[in-house]
């Protein structure tokens, strides 16, 4: 390549390419290479100063457990995962099985007709939702109830996706909506954001 390009060496074809205001003119203040052992034991030394404190952020971001049954025979199987990232066309049919799997669970345990699966966060799922709600009725219904005690990054990433699909978003307290017939699908979350659990039982059944 250096030679179709006419330089003799690789110096002198970033000279020609990476303008000298961006490079830096002296060399690095790297220590002293160190060896795979004294690597990790100064990473163990800087990892044990590390203090594991109670998050109290809540908004979504609190502590999880993950069963050890789960973790070694999903998470961990290499039946169920490839080494394909996720938006490849290769990916098998392990994850695609996974993700049924899943989607069944959850519409035995809620007894609704479909699941959405394979999305990046909870923000996105409620923007898909939304969509799909709209999509599901027609044009003519433009409005979407948003509970005011989600989080409220679902609440913006709903509001986003709800500007070019022409949707007017409510954001108010779930036990004084009022459904009309420009409702087309509401968001309630559960638990809150704050960790609160309510009971919208009285919620569906106005809808």
């Amino acid at each position: 390549m250096l030679s179709e390009l006419g330089f003799a060496n690789l110096d002198e074809l970033i000279d020609a390419t990476v303008p000298q205001n961006i490079r830096l003119d002296r060399p690095l203040g790297l220590p002293d290479a160190k060896s795979e052992a004294e690597a990790l034991t100064e990473l163990r030394d800087l990892a044990r100063k590390n203090i594991v404190a109670r998050s109290f952020i809540g908004a979504g971001y609190s502590d999880t457990i993950t069963p050890p049954v789960i973790q070694r025979n999903i998470l961990e199987n290499p039946g169920w995962y490839t080494a394909y990232t996720p938006y490849q066309a290769e990916i098998a049919q392990g994850r695609l099985e996974a993700l049924l799997n899943f989607q069944t669970m959850i519409t035995e345990l809620t007894a609704l007709d479909i699941a959405n699966a394979s999305l990046l966060d909870e923000g996105t799922a409620a923007a898909e939702a939304m969509a799909l709600c709209r999509a599901s009725v027609g044009a003519e219904r433009t409005t979407f109830f948003v509970a005011d005690n989600c989080h409220p990054q679902t609440i913006e990433i709903v509001q986003t996706r709800a500007k070019p699909l022409g949707v007017r978003v409510i954001v108010g307290d779930f036990s004084s909506f009022k459904f009309d017939d420009t409702v087309f699908g509401a968001l309630v979350q559960y638990p809150a954001t704050d960790g609160a659990i309510y009971d919208y039982q009285s919620f569906a059944k106005d809808w």
